[in-house]
């Protein structure tokens, strides 16, 4: 999926009239912090403005003060809507590939073209070539290779066919070649395609838990500030001290955490937008945290640690059996198998021994398919009967012809079994010739993954319906910590079950229903696009890309939206302290000289004290934006570094950095004569 730049003309541009929009209390209420920054602009703007008509000798002061009070808001404002402009430019996009498609429903075998928006669930329609799919469904019926760049923003073509996992089609996305039968599976406004839309517009987004505890964190300390200013005006009255309501306003506003509360909800949506430019759909924000302190990640062998089909990669003949005699009859009962461990049979003994793929309808052979009952399949041909299964399919084959299998095969196939592979025997007559090792290929790079996520302390677990020989040897290839092997949906949401009860969060990625349950219960469930329907309904995340390694990725961003929560939070309360220095005593110094000692910044006027205070807790606002939208940069450190890494960069850089910032804006206000 194609994303814009942070800093992208039209976004800007939408950022700042949202700005404005969101001045709306109804808008602005759910940041409280902010609300009560708008509620002290109105009241200095409306004592302001008295001052003027009443020709104060403080109205200019007061002024600036109310200007940048009003700018807080707005600064605010513009970080959270330039976080949701980036979403709402993407979810423009995915508008445009919801254009009125004409849908081939099927009444009675009957074509009846309607309007893709009249469709209902349960509706089954035909597409075909170079026609758009007009929603979301399942393949009932064909296969075809279907554009989804449209969703994914990938330009290769996927296969999608009927039965397995890989029958989901989206609304919206191309035929490109053969014909489907699809049975709608979501009513108009339900489907993938306008969950998209909504989730990626930030303005949408509900808060996280955490995000909703540091808000009402944030809202505390305001109340406490705003008791402690109410508190200080009675005290002033008594000392015989004037403080105005513009100047209080300033002290209130520097007083409270507004670095943080004016990003909090820009930190949260970047963290989803991130996610989004990876092709992850993140369905809640919830999901992101919890992807931040996940400590064990379930990983579904098949499709995920390996390619997902096992590849013939050697003949093993029986004593006396050549290999390429072996090869023939292994070739020959493959030719009309059309999965792919046939096709890599059919290949491989093209490769080894230049055997040629041979014409079917010229052997005149009477093949015989794989069937549940026999459990093998095979071809006859010229007096020949060829046929390959499982070790005791063929052996009760062998038995019934009068043969036995060879202590040599049964080795052969004992130590393929061990590899984690799979032995498949060909037989001729009452004679074994050898065993087919089928292996489950595991993909480039996968032992690396797996290693980078150990060292940032999330274990491992590979679940499979192997037997477990061939999971152990699966899993040692793989590198993972652990592995569940003949594994059942009850025993995946049992396994899951017994780690959150050890207070681990658990994530696990999955394309299948017999996934769903586990998708589910996990803490992060992590989808495939390719998958079904069911899976995609019960994940929390759907990755657009359906690459299962890609939970690094979110992992790393969940624990970057955390890192950058609280290292903003640090920064902002350690700020906070130089602004102290700088207001307290300005607003004191004539009642009580000694307080002239903390002006420790030597700021020039009580005035320029608190106009500068005010204007750097404006300015660092904006300043942060990028920072927020970016995130801190992540690295599989220990979680005391980190912290000890964070304090030093954001606590201390919290408190020098107001120092020099208010100092510096002190002494441009005296230069310019406006302090």
């Amino acid at each position: 999926m194609s994303t814009s730049s942070n800093f992208n003309r039209s976004i800007l541009a939408r950022a700042i009239k949202e700005s404005f929009a969101k001045l709306n209390p109804r808008v602005l209420w759910t940041n409280p912090v902010m609300l009560v920054v708008e509620i002290l602009a109105v009241l200095t703007t409306y004592f302001t403005l008295r001052d003027i008509a009443l020709q104060s000798k403080t109205f200019g002061f007061d002024v600036q003060i109310a200007a940048w009070l009003w700018i807080t808001v707005l600064f605010a404002n513009f970080a959270e809507a330039l976080a949701e402009g980036r979403g709402k430019a993407q979810a423009d996009s995915l508008r445009k590939t919801r254009s009125e498609t004409i849908a081939k429903k099927l009444v009675r075998e009957k074509v009846e073209n309607i309007s893709a928006s009249q469709l209902a669930k349960g509706d089954i329609v035909l597409v075909e070539t170079g026609e758009m799919i007009p929603g979301d469904g399942e393949i009932i019926e064909g296969i075809a290779s279907v554009d989804e760049s449209a969703v994914t923003g990938e330009s290769a073509p996927v296969i999608r066919e009927s039965g397995g996992d890989r029958n989901a089609v989206t609304g919206g996305t191309r035929v490109l070649s053969d014909w489907i039968k699809v049975k709608i599976t979501a009513n108009p406004g339900e489907t993938f395609l306008d969950r998209m839309i909504s989730l990626v517009e930030g303005a949408k987004r509900r808060k996280t838990p955490n995000e909703i505890a540091l808000t009402t964190l944030l809202l505390g300390l305001t109340i406490v500030f705003l008791l402690a200013v109410a508190t200080l005006e009675a005290y002033a009255i008594y000392s015989g001290a004037t403080l105005s309501i513009p100047v209080l306003a300033a002290l209130l506003v520097c007083l409270i955490p507004t670095t943080i509360g004016g990003l909090l909800s820009a930190i949260g949506i970047a963290g989803m937008d991130r996610l989004l430019k990876r092709n992850v759909l993140a369905m809640s924000g919830r999901a992101v945290e919890a992807a931040g302190d996940v400590g064990v990640l379930l990983l579904d062998k098949t499709g995920t640690i390996t390619l997902g089909n096992r590849m013939a990669t050697e003949f093993v003949p029986a004593p006396g059996e050549s290999p390429e005699k072996l090869a023939d009859a292994a070739q020959l009962s493959s030719l009309a198998d059309e999965t792919p461990e046939g096709r890599s049979i059919v290949i491989l003994a093209k490769e080894k021994f230049n055997l040629r793929e041979r014409d079917i309808t010229d052997l005149g052979a009477n093949f015989v398919p794989f069937s549940a009952q026999t459990r093998m399949s095979g071809v006859d041909l010229q007096g020949r009967e060829i046929r390959k299964g499982a070790m005791d399919t063929i052996e009760k084959y062998l038995r019934e012809k009068g043969g036995e299998m060879a202590p040599e095969v049964k080795a052969a196939i004992e130590g393929i079994a061990k590899k984690g592979g799979t032995p498949l025997v060909v037989a001729e007559g009452n004679q074994a010739l050898g065993v087919i090792y089928l292996k489950d290929v595991v993909k480039g790079g996968i032992n690396e993954r797996f290693a980078q996520l150990r060292r940032m302390g999330i274990a491992t677990v590979m679940i499979t319906g192997d037997n477990p020989l061939t999971a152990a040897a699966i899993a040692a290839e793989a590198g993972v910590d652990d592995f569940l092997a003949e594994a059942t949906p009850e025993q995946k949401l049992k396994l899951i079950r017994e780690y959150q009860a050890k207070g681990q969060l658990v994530a696990m990625t999955g394309d299948g229903t017999n996934d769903a349950p586990a998708l589910a219960q996990s803490d992060v469930g992590v989808a495939m696009n390719s998958g079904t329907q069911a899976a995609k309904e019960a994940g929390n995340m759907v990755d657009l890309d359906s690459n299962p390694t890609k939970l690094i990725e979110i992992v790393e961003i969940g624990k970057q939206l955390l890192m950058t929560r609280g290292s903003l939070t640090t920064f902002s309360i350690a700020n906070d302290i130089a602004k102290y220095f700088a207001i307290i005593p300005a607003l004191f110094v004539v009642t009580y000289p000694e307080l002239g000692v903390l002006n420790i910044m030597g700021l020039a006027t009580p005035q320029s004290a608190i106009l500068s205070a005010v204007i750097f807790n404006a300015l660092i606002i904006v300043a942060l934006v990028p920072l927020a939208l970016r995130g801190i940069a992540y690295r599989p450190l220990g979680a005391n570094v980190i912290l000890r890494r964070n304090l030093l960069i954001y606590g201390l850089g919290g408190l020098i950095v107001p120092f020099i910032g208010i100092k510096l804006i002190d002494m441009l206000l005296v230069m310019l004569g406006l302090s």
